[in-house]
Formats: structure tokens, C-alpha cells, sequence
């Protein structure tokens, strides 16, 4: 069911929601017109951050505008004619809006559709139909709400004491000038004659007494008020504090352990939208407080009565700007990490965010944020508050940056797109680690006032840990450090410290996630494949899981010490095999991804039509027609054509075959696959060497060394690609090979870590080596 049916019977304050989305930045109009072509658009597709995908989103808004005229112009009637005139207004009031920056108007739909469907989502249960009973989430959501409007009540009560009191102390004011009136009165008496004296004065003495006797009663009412004004201020701020601590050390930090493991290929961490709407919720209410303390404070100024309310309301200010500080330093977060192994000399990006930004108006005067990279002991003191005199552990170029507002999601966030690290500064080392064991943190910090100066804040906030390499062959080894931390690392922990050795189950739902994520397949690996791997971790023929479900593996063993008879570590043969085979991509996925790639660039997939069979793809010029380049496709390898040659060996053969997907050179990746080179002549007689050739790209380059080598003949599918000037849009691709729905025939139980092991390194057969004539 589309979306905007399923949004329009949204009820309650979910139904109110939906409505504020909406206003002249994107009417409702536009959005109930048009729902149905804006629901089909590729939104997602567009890159936000990268400003050349503006083309992208001017293209959308010039078809959105041409929509809204197309059904302007199919309007009839007389009340089809006033919905031409609105219709057409909005297609120019958009136009004049999103005209200079279409990204902002991809910026906002997005916005508004991803709300839409949380919306609809929380309000949806798989047995119920729209509004009704809720799930454990939503019921967690609906108790998040209900303290807001049990704060909001408590908050009205409070701000009506306060009118009530502001009332009745100018009253007991006016009544207390009163008071020295008569008083006045009294000592002019003494110029007068004693007769008139004695006429005027019991009357004024009897006002005196009166004014005096309700300016006491008085004064203790408004000391009660005060008291009571006070109390209640203090479960205010409790419940805020409550409040706060349940969306910022559960909520928040469940949001960013997801964005830990979204680094090992777990889920995306979702939205920030739910978690800043109720930060702003939050600055609001625990703002509104604020003032209101003040504003108590200044009544206590103008008129001071003795009593406990003087220190009362000094706690109180204390600790309102200690829950208000806690909820904007706590809100610094970093939205888009940046990389985790982290090259030098090679551009990255990051993204900051402040949830509470628009709400407490910074945007006003734009704070700028810097990064730096600093070390793990550095990160140590800088937790400790200690004086790191500003250290870093290198330079990074382009690492300021100004906050921007955006209006149309509310959001005050900094977009870091071009840093670049130019220099690291590394620590002496412990004991076995290297290089990629040490670990930094990206360090960005700003500084901004709110309320017109009125508190002035500095703020920080820390990177997931980053590995720093300067060669792509350290990326294996760098990998496993983030991978590990990111699994292991325990809530407020020291900075960043992971325990030595873990559970083998724990890590294989690790190895799990990352599985699924490198091959991109939802289906992760079998007790029979992790039974697999444990008797490679550990050296073991046992079939028994159980076997392995007490034991341990050490940091060591799993990324430190070679494996017994090898010269890789367990993370390095996995992580081989991971990324050798690209794994579940079909042919249009592969060609999609190739052609913006340089030529000679290649990936290994599982074929579309051969269970358990293995293709290689590549780009390349077309040598029928200049200019123009193509993806070819290797017929899939089987694993007899692995008892021949490996496959290693076979794309070691292919010299046109440059760099595995999406850069790595293939010998830094299959080197250590391929075989020996045989050895010379004995007693006369020559080896033979098998070699494969794809007649296409036939280059051969015999090694003189190598013995005369024989050619295998393979063939390849070319898939032309055609560029028109417009549209970068591919033909459709003919292929007899693929099922009839175009998905994949792989056998649910493949061992794909024994097997792909076995297609990298399975030696020639001895009938081959053993030959002779």
C-alpha cells in the first residue's frame, strides 16, 4: 500500500506529526497530488554531500514542477478551477524556492518520507490494523511522550504559580509604599499643632496597624508561594532529569553502539529524527524552566524576605544549567563517521551534528567545528579533563568547518567533505603490536553561546577509534583492529580499551555480520561453515559444535600469530577469501559497478547459472569501436575447471585482468594464491605449463624460465554499453544464463569459506606436473 494512503489514517499526535512536515517550504497539496510519482522516485540515489549530483536533483525538481502543471492543466470544473490556480502557484513558489539549491528540496522529501514511514511504521502491528496496539518500540516511544506531556503540565503549573506570585508581591509592593505613606503622614503630624495632632493621629495609627498587620500575613504567603514554587521546580527538574537521562544514556547510546556495529556491516544505524525531536523537546521544556528560576530569582531580588528560598533557588539554577549543559554537550554527535581505516594523503569526509541546534537558536550565529586526530593516550586525557596544551598526533588539511541550518529538516549539522590526513605522529609501541594495532580518534571540538550569551558552551566529541595506514597492503590487518573494537568495546570504556580474548560464539556472530555484509546477502553462514572455520582457528578435526562453544579466542591468535604450517593469520585467510569473491552480485550489478572504474578493473561473483560456479567480470575498451568501453564476463568456472588450474592462477594468466574491484592491484591481493613457478629442465625434459587465454585480449608473455606454456581457450560474453548524452542509462542485457526471473540458483548449503579457499589454492593436479613425453 502506498505510503500516503497508509499516512492519511494516521490518528492522534502521530497524525499531527505527519501535518507539521508540511508548509510553504513543500505544501500538503503537492504531496496528496503527486504521491504517487513522488513515492516512485529514486530520492536515496542522490548523494546530499556531493555537490555534483546537483544536476541529479534539478532534473527531479524540473519533473516535479512539470507534474504539478500537467495537473494544473487536467482541471475542470468549477472547483477543478480553483485547484489550477493553487496548483500552479505552488509550481512557482517551488520553482523560486528550490530553483538555486534543488539538493535542499531531495534534502526535504526525503525528510518528509522517511517520517512518514516511521510514522506509519509505529503505528502499524502486523495483526492490527492502522493505530492500533502497538509494539514494545512504540510502547517505549508512547511512555517517552507521555513524561514530555507530564513535563509540559508540571511546566504550565509552574509558569501560572510564577503570574500568581508576580501578582500578588506588586500588590503587597503597592500595599508596603502604602505603608510608608502613612508613615510619612504620621512624622509630618509632629509640625502640627497638639489639637490637630491629637485629631489626625489615632486614625492614622489605626491604618498603620492594618497595613502593617496584612503586609506580615502577607509577606509569609508570598514566602509560602515562593517555597512552594520552589518545590515544585525541583520534580520538574527531576522528572527532566529522568527524562533526559532515558534519551541520552539509552536512546542516544543505543543509536551510536548501532552505528559501532554498522561499521563490522551490521544494519544501518537509522535516522537521528526521533532522537532530536525529543532532544528539542527537551531544550524547550528544560529552557522554559530556566526562565521561569530566573524570573523567581528576580522577584526574590526586587523584594527580599528572610527565609531558605535564597539558597533554594541558587540549587536550583545550579542544577538546570548542569542538566542543560549535559543535554548540549551530550548532543555533539558525530552523524557520519569518518573512515575507520584511515589512509594518508587520501580525501575523507565526516559529518557533525548538534540535535539541539535550531531549537536553541546557535544557528544564529554560526559556530565553526575543528577536527584533529589524536591518539589513544591523548584521548585518555582529554576524558580525564586533563591539559593536553592542545597535542595532536598529525595534520589534517581542511579540517574546519561552519555549521549550516538547514531549514526545511531543522537540522545545524558540518559537513567535513575534503579533509585529508597529511601526516601522522605514531607512539611507541607495546610489546608485538604494529602499526595497525594503534589505534586514533578523530577529535572535533566547537565552541558557541546561547540564550545572547547568556551560557556559552564548548563542546566535544570523539571518533569511533581509526586505524591510520599509508599502503593499501596494511588495510587487512587495520580492518581487523576496527573490527574487533567495534564488536568488543564495552560502554564508557577507557579509551580504547577491548578485552584480549572472547567467547569463539561471540565472534562468529562478528564473522556473521561481516559475512553477510561483504557478500551481500541476507543469508549468513551455517553451523556446518562455522563449524568450518573453528577448525581453523583452532587447529581441530572435531565436527561437533559444541565442542567450540566453551572456547576462547585471543586477540593473538585471531590477528597476530600465522596459522600452524602458514604464513597468514585466521583474519587474514577470511578476510582473503571475503574479499576475492564480491559474492551475490548479479551481471547488471557487476557492470554497473565496473564502468566507473578505470579499465582493467575486475570482480569475481557467484554465477547467475551455474550452482557454485564462479565468473570474473571486467571492464574494457571495445576493439570494435573506438571510444567506447564495455563489460566482459568470463563463462563461469566450475570446480573441475579448479582441478586444472586454480583460480589464482588463472587470474594471474590474464594480463589484462589490473585491479581488483574496487582498486586493490591483484597482486597485492592474489600473490600469495598463486603457484610456485616450476622448476628448469631435468635430464632433458621440458615441463609443460598450462596457462589460460581469453582470445579477445590474447597478450601473451611467455616466461622463457616457465617452460613452454600451453593455452587454455576461455570465453568471454561482452555487455556493450551505450552513453547517450543525457541519460547515463544502460540497454537491457540478453542473457540465456540467467533464471527467468533473473536470481540466483545457489544451493542454500554451500560451504562458501571452504570453497572459495579451495578455488584460490588447489594445486594442479600430479597427472599434469608428473607428465612427460
Amino acid at each position: 500500500m502506498a505510503v500516503w494512503i497508509q499516512a492519511q489514517q494516521l490518528q492522534g499526535d502521530a497524525l499531527h506529526q505527519m501535518q507539521s512536515l508540511y508548509g510553504q517550504h513543500f505544501p500538503i497539496e503537492v504531496r496528496h497530488y503527486l504521491s504517487q510519482w513522488i513515492e516512485s522516485q529514486l530520492w536515496d540515489a542522490i548523494d546530499l554531500e556531493n555537490p555534483q549530483e546537483e544536476f541529479k536533483a534539478k532534473r527531479l525538481l524540473d519533473s516535479l514542477i512539470q507534474e504539478l502543471q500537467n495537473k494544473a492543466e487536467h482541471q475542470v470544473g468549477e472547483d477543478g478551477f480553483l485547484l489550477k490556480i493553487k496548483l500552479g502557484h505552488y509550481a512557482n513558489q517551488l520553482k523560486s524556492t528550490y530553483d538555486r539549491c534543488p539538493l535542499e528540496l531531495v534534502r526535504c522529501i526525503k525528510h518528509i518520507l522517511y517520517t512518514e514511514q516511521r510514522l506509519v511504521r509505529e503505528a502499524t502491528n502486523s495483526n492490527s490494523p492502522v493505530g492500533g496496539m502497538m509494539d514494545s518500540m512504540s510502547q517505549k516511544y508512547q511512555q517517552i511522550n507521555q513524561a514530555f506531556e507530564e513535563l509540559r503540565l508540571l511546566t504550565q503549573d509552574t509558569e501560572n504559580d510564577l503570574r500568581k506570585l508576580q501578582h500578588n508581591q506588586e500588590y503587597f509592593i503597592i500595599q508596603y509604599q502604602e505603608s510608608m505613606r502613612i508613615q510619612a503622614q504620621l512624622a509630618s503630624l509632629a509640625t502640627l499643632p497638639p489639637a490637630d495632632r491629637q485629631l489626625r493621629e489615632p486614625a492614622l495609627l489605626s491604618k498603620k496597624n492594618t497595613v502593617e498587620a496584612w503586609l506580615t500575613r502577607e509577606a509569609n504567603t508570598l514566602q509560602k508561594y515562593r517555597l512552594d514554587l520552589a518545590e515544585k521546580h525541583q520534580k520538574t527538574l527531576q522528572l527532566l532529569r529522568k527524562q533526559q537521562t532515558i534519551i541520552l544514556d539509552d536512546e542516544l547510546i543505543q543509536w551510536k553502539r548501532r552505528q559501532q556495529l554498522a561499521g563490522n556491516g551490521g544494519p544501518p544505524e537509522g535516522g537521528l529524527d526521533i532522537l532530536q525531536s525529543w532532544c528539542e523537546k527537551l531544550a524547550e521544556m528544560i529552557w522554559q524552566n530556566r526562565q521561569q528560576i530566573r524570573r523567581a530569582e528576580h522577584l526574590r531580588q526586587q523584594l527580599p524576605i528572610p527565609g531558605p528560598i535564597e539558597e533554594l533557588l541558587n540549587e536550583l539554577n545550579s542544577t538546570i544549567t548542569d542538566i542543560i549543559s549535559t543535554l548540549v554537550t551530550s548532543t555533539f554527535i558525530i552523524e557520519k563517521q569518518p573512515p575507520q581505516v584511515l589512509k594518508t594523503q587520501t580525501k575523507f569526509a565526516a559529518t557533525v551534528r548538534l540535535l539541539v541546534g535550531g531549537k536553541l537558536n546557535v544557528h544564529m550565529n554560526p559556530p565553526q567545528v575543528k577536527a584533529t586526530i589524536i591518539s589513544e593516550q591523548q584521548a585518555k586525557a582529554l576524558l580525564k579533563n586533563e591539559n593536553t596544551r592542545n597535542d595532536s598526533s598529525g595534520e589534517i588539511l581542511n579540517n574546519n568547518c561552519v555549521m549550516e541550518y538547514h531549514q526545511t529538516t531543522g537540522t545545524l549539522s558540518a559537513h567535513f567533505r575534503n579533509m585529508s590526513l597529511k601526516r601522522i605522529k605514531r607512539s611507541d609501541r607495546r610489546g608485538a603490536e604494529s602499526v595497525t594495532e594503534e589505534k586514533f580518534t578523530i577529535l572535533f571540538e566547537s565552541q558557541f553561546s546561547v540564550g545572547s550569551n547568556e551560557l556559552v558552551f564548548q563542546v566535544k566529541t570523539l571518533s569511533l577509534p581509526v586505524v591510520v595506514i599509508v599502503h593499501g597492503s596494511q588495510d587487512n590487518n587495520a580492518t581487523a583492529t576496527v573490527l574487533w573494537d567495534n564488536a568488543f568495546a564495552e560502554p564508557g570504556r577507557v579509551p580504547f580499551l577491548v578485552p584480549d580474548k572472547v567467547l569463539w560464539p561471540q565472534l562468529c556472530e562478528v564473522i556473521n555480520m561481516k559475512y553477510k555484509a561483504e557478500v551481500q546477502s541476507n543469508r549468513g553462514l551455517s553451523e556446518e561453515n562455522l563449524v568450518f572455520l573453528a577448525q581453523k582457528a583452532f587447529s581441530s578435526s572435531s565436527n561437533n559444535p559444541d565442542d567450540y562453544r566453551s572456547m576462547t579466542m585471543t586477540w593473538s591468535q585471531f590477528n597476530r600469530e600465522s596459522l600452524p604450517g602458514r604464513n597468514f593469520t585466521f583474519w587474514q585467510w577470511f578476510d582473503g577469501v571475503l574479499f576475492a569473491i564480491l559474492g551475490f552480485v548479479n551481471k547488471q550489478q557487476a557492470q554497473d559497478m565496473l564502468m566507473s572504474k578505470p579499465n582493467g578493473t575486475f570482480l569475481l561473483r557467484f554465477s547467475d547459472s551455474e550452482i557454485g560456479g564462479i565468473t570474473i567480470a571486467w571492464v574494457a575498451e571495445n576493439p570494435n569501436k573506438a571510444g567506447e568501453r564495455m563489460v566482459w564476463n568470463l563463462m563461469p568456472y566450475t570446480t573441475k575447471d579448479f582441478t586444472i588450474r586454480s583460480l589464482a592462477d588463472r587470474i594471474s594468466d590474464l594480463n589484462h585482468l589490473l585491479f581488483l574491484y574496487p582498486d586493490r592491484p591483484k597482486d597485492e591481493v592474489f600473490s600469495k594464491y598463486y603457484t610456485p613457478p616450476l622448476s628448469k629442465a631435468v635430464d632433458g625434459y621440458v615441463k609443460p605449463q598450462i596457462k589460460q587465454v581469453v582470445p579477445e585480449f590474447a597478450t601473451a608473455n611467455p616466461d622463457p624460465a616457465s617452460g613452454n606454456p600451453t593455452y587454455m581457450d576461455q570465453g568471454a560474453s561482452p555487455a556493450p554499453v551505450s552513453h547517450p548524452h543525457t541519460y547515463g542509462i544502460y540497454p537491457a542485457m540478453g542473457d540465456s544464463m540467467l533464471d527467468a526471473d533473473g536470481d540466483f540458483d545457489l544451493d542454500d548449503t554451500m560451504d562458501v569459506a571452504r570453497h572459495v579457499e579451495e578455488l584460490l589454492r588447489r594445486p594442479v593436479e600430479s597427472q599434469w606436473s608428473g607428465q612427460q613425453s
